[in-house]
């Protein structure tokens, strides 16, 4: 969405939010898992501009850390005393000429092609994005004249009883010629209630130069919604959620509930699949054709291949996993793990850093940690492998056509040879041979005249 002129987009970031009663500054708070700055400036950045800058100010270093990038400039606004004064710091970042486009950094639904009408007008004209709410209170109101033109903007503590029933906002949102807009910030003046300076007061000032100033007006209002507290943060949140469902619907998606719907990142789906309600995707999860997805999963950085099925209540985060597989319910798959096509994960058992052969089962009870697991070897239930001595992580290597007993432990780094049966409850410490039954058990013993212990009943 290049534009035919050098654009510089300034963010505004400065903000505490007291309202959102926390430390953490009100841009870095997160909508579908990303910071709502990070939303912005992924929308400037669509636009293709020269130079992008971010006004930062309460806790500076801490936003500057969480989305830096080469293509981001931050200047500070110390003290902060208006949006006026916040563009005024970015001035000497400016790229020459074009125009400079100037957004919110806690207005995370904004679109690329929603902001493109601001900045494809002339170049020495000004701009204000405008939207129409039923409920106006707190917004500064656009005031227009006799012929419908943009005459200012009044804020709303600054508005009279007429001016307050003005529906169309300003959403804060201004394209202006980079040219003309030095000298207008210089002319500002904290003549108003908050004693701030003010950037709509730009709008007279283009006025009374003859730069034209145009309104448009956003049809979405949800994509210019700003973020003042918790609760303004959880409605965007759902209108996001709602809007990425419906989406995925349009593409055959099934999603059983929407409302109970969360993406945190990137989701890619193929045909005929299937999610249940309560699921969260987060990261970048990929799922193939006709996979099901069961209630209440916890997706993280996933590639899923076509026609696996995902139990309900399991949590799989960076990993693999191949066609055809069953995996839950109540698994947990962690980090590093790959699994070959019909592979079945059970109930209560725990994958990490780990390859599993194709066809292998793991039905319940069991945890699979730094291994290498060959093709058609059936694990049986509470069979652990030891990984870690207290100090390393060890491997343990299980080839092909393995049968473990219930109840085993290997204790790492041990490898099982290829067709090799483990006998229940057994102790691997040393390979156990190809083709082989590998015990390691006590000889049993009864003892006549045991009585099992009597709770002791307590005095009073």
């Amino acid at each position: 969405m290049a534009t035919n002129h050098p654009l510089n987009i300034v963010i505004l970031a400065a903000g505490m939010g007291k309202r959102m009663h926390s430390n953490l500054p009100k841009v870095l708070h997160t909508l579908a898992g990303r910071p709502l700055l990070a939303h912005v400036l992924q929308a400037a950045r669509a636009l293709s501009p020269a130079k992008i800058i971010v006004v930062t100010g309460h806790e500076a270093t801490l936003l500057r850390e969480a989305v830096a990038a080469p293509d981001v400039v931050f200047v500070n606004q110390s003290p902060q005393l208006g949006t006026g004064h916040a563009v005024q710091q970015a001035l000497p970042e400016l790229a020459a000429g074009g125009k400079t486009l100037v957004l919110l950094g806690d207005v995370p639904l904004i679109q690329p092609k929603t902001l493109q009408p601001l900045i494809d007008g002339p170049v020495n004209h000004v701009s204000v994005m405008t939207a129409m709410l039923t409920d106006p209170t707190g917004y500064g109101r656009i005031v227009r004249d006799a012929r419908k033109k943009v005459k200012c903007v009044v804020e709303h503590k600054d508005a009279t009883r007429a001016q307050h029933k003005i529906c169309e906002i300003n959403t804060g949102i201004f394209c202006y010629p980079t040219a003309r807009l030095g000298k207008w910030l210089g002319q500002l003046k904290p003549d108003n209630a908050q004693k701030e300076y003010y950037i709509t007061d730009v709008l007279p000032m283009a006025l009374k130069d003859k730069v034209p100033v145009e309104g448009v007006v956003c049809g979405d209002a949800a994509q210019v919604e700003g973020v003042n507290n918790r609760a303004q943060l959880a409605q965007l949140e759902r209108v996001h959620q709602q809007r990425l469902a419906t989406r995925l619907l349009e593409q055959g998606v099934a999603i059983a509930d929407p409302a109970r719907f969360d993406v945190r990142g990137d989701m890619t789906c193929g045909h005929d699949v299937a999610i249940d309600v309560g699921c969260i995707f987060e990261g970048k999860v990929t799922l193939g054709d006709r996979v099901r997805i069961g209630a209440h999963c916890v997706l993280r950085d996933i590639n899923i291949a076509a026609d696996t099925i995902i139990e309900p209540f399991s949590h799989l985060t960076q990993a693999k996993i191949g066609a055809n597989c069953r995996i839950g319910p109540y698994t947990r798959i962690r980090p590093g793990t790959q699994l070959a096509d019909e592979v079945h994960i059970g109930n209560f058992v725990e994958v990490k850093a780990s390859d599993i052969g194709h066809g292998t089962k793991a039905s319940h009870l069991t945890y699979i940690g730094d291994s290498t697991v060959g093709r058609n070897v059936n694990v049986g239930a509470g069979t652990i492998t030891c990984n870690y001595d207290g100090a390393n992580k060890h491997r343990t290597v299980i080839e092909d056509d393995v049968f473990i007993g219930s109840d085993t432990q290997l204790v790492a780094p041990v490898t099982v040879r290829r067709g090799a049966t483990i006998g229940a409850g057994a102790t691997v410490t040393r390979e156990a041979p190809a083709n082989q039954l590998t015990l390691s058990r006590a000889k049993q013993l009864s003892v006549p005249g045991w009585k099992r212990p009597v709770k002791i009943k307590k005095e009073g």
